[in-house]
């Protein structure tokens, strides 16, 4: 399957979350510990989202600018995997340069002091994580308090192209997807119809993970934590995933959903077959499909959880979700 980060605390170099410790994001790309039966090897692309303010963009880069590593449809497996370095997340005490690369949507997250006006950047390639160069070259030069980024095993079957790659963006969410939906089209038909979601032809690429976004985003679109403080909106997010959740494994029992979402003020992220862990810090917080390193604070998360972090705090409780186990 795939693997996941999300990231909250002091400003840090977006690039050094890909390639920070011994067992960094981008070595899990060909040397993954722990995937659970999901394949050997994550080198089917990869991506990164960011929160920034709106005039931290520079003028060439606002909202609406898009910028990709590769090819439109890379797929070649080129190049050899190195070994990355990085600087210790949560160090980094101010906010650097501007985004100059990413896919910016405006978004407000309902912050007070006048923190509220956010626009999430995001950078995808369709070509292993080892072979872009931009990782060490451009990805460190941005800054920002909250970075969410994936790496892709896909599917047999399923597109490798940068469509395909999560995050998945909306508004001022970003998602990703770790795991599989046996028989996603029939699945999530039925699952979009009973929500009353948009056309599944929205998707971003013919995949269970780009198909569940659509889903999944309307939700999180009305929740409360994503309109202005005091508003009153839909599910909490942790309660649209967990409902979303519950209808696609009433349908597909087998199905893997390790889902990871972020506003850029919050995170929450879900344990359904697949591994998770947190890193819980005085300063910051990492939830991550594996540990980038042996620091003692990382704690595993039991299987069938959901995990929020919010306002630097750490919640984990049962995700109640009566249904035979998730098979292998």
């Amino acid at each position: 399957m795939c693997r996941h980060l999300a990231y909250l605390g002091p400003p840090a170099p977006v690039g050094s979350l890909l390639t920070l410790g011994p067992h960094a994001l981008r070595t899990q790309s060909w040397a993954p510990r722990d995937m659970r039966g999901g394949g050997t090897i994550n080198a089917d692309g990869f991506g990164v989202a960011w929160w920034h303010h709106p005039d931290a963009a520079s003028p060439d880069h606002g909202p609406g600018v898009i910028w990709h590593g590769g090819a439109p449809d890379a797929s070649a497996h080129a190049g050899s995997a190195g070994a990355g370095g990085g600087v210790r997340a949560g160090t980094e005490s101010a906010l650097g340069p501007g985004p100059v690369a990413g896919e910016t949507v405006a978004a407000t997250d309902g912050t007070p002091s006048g923190a509220g006006e956010l626009v999430v950047s995001r950078y995808r390639n369709a070509a292993p994580i080892w072979t872009d160069p931009a990782v060490e070259e451009v990805l460190p030069q941005i800054r920002s308090t909250a970075v969410l980024a994936a790496i892709r095993s896909a599917t047999v079957g399923m597109p490798v192209e940068r469509a395909a790659c999560a995050p998945f963006t909306h508004g001022r969410w970003a998602f990703s997807h770790n795991g599989a939906i046996p028989d996603w089209r029939r699945v999530l038909t039925e699952v979009a119809a009973e929500f009353g979601s948009a056309p599944l032809l929205e998707a971003e690429s013919l995949t269970d993970s780009a198909a569940l976004w659509v889903i999944l985003r309307d939700l999180l679109a009305d929740s409360p934590d994503a309109e202005p403080a005091g508003a009153t909106g839909g599910d909490e997010p942790g309660e649209a995933l967990r409902r979303v959740m519950a209808a696609v494994l009433g349908r597909s029992p087998r199905a893997r959903l390790n889902l990871l979402v972020g506003d850029g003020a919050g995170v929450w992220a879900t344990t359904w077959h697949h591994a998770l862990s947190v890193l819980e810090a005085d300063e910051f917080v990492v939830v991550a499909s594996e540990p980038f390193d042996d620091d003692a604070r990382w704690r595993p998360i039991e299987d069938r959880q959901l995990v929020r972090v919010r306002d630097g705090r750490v919640s984990v409780r049962p995700l109640d979700i009566e249904i035979g186990r998730a098979g292998s």
